[in-house]
């Protein structure tokens, strides 16, 4: 029986990722949203610090970043939170770009990136405190 939900990760997302890079979408997105992660959703940093209040994270949790992309908004809310992260996607050109951000930017907490599809999580139950998917159900 076919799958009745084809992976969509290939070329389609990949695209996304390599066009973020240009100079006119990184300045839209500083403007309009505040970052210049080369995110292609629409969570702007008031809706990251609200999802930090709204969740009640810190140093002592586990963030699993589901549709993690090139790392926005997981990163930050690791970075200004102190949590522990991990970023789970399935475009691999998203998570290089988050492995990278998190190394520049020092995020203490990012334990890194891992690629696989969201309908099987490779990951042990109660392996996170919470988990954040933004912009991931557009």
């Amino acid at each position: 029986m076919p799958d009745p939900m084809p992976l969509r990760g290939g070329l389609e997302f990949s695209t996304r990722y390599a066009a973020s890079t240009d100079a006119a979408p990184a300045f839209v997105e500083g403007e309009v949203f505040g970052t210049d992660y080369g995110a292609n959703g629409y969570t702007t940093v008031d809706d990251a610090d609200d999802l930090i209040a709204r969740l009640d994270i810190g140093p002592a949790d586990r963030l699993l970043d589901l549709g993690a992309g090139c790392g926005w908004p997981g990163l930050y809310m690791a970075d200004r939170t102190g949590c522990r992260l991990v970023s789970f996607d399935l475009p691999e050109e998203g998570l290089q770009r988050a492995q990278l951000r998190g190394r520049l930017d020092e995020v203490v907490g990012f334990e890194g990136a891992v690629r696989g599809d969201g309908r099987a999580l490779p990951f042990r139950r109660q392996s996170f405190t919470t988990a954040v998917h933004a912009d991931v159900l557009c």
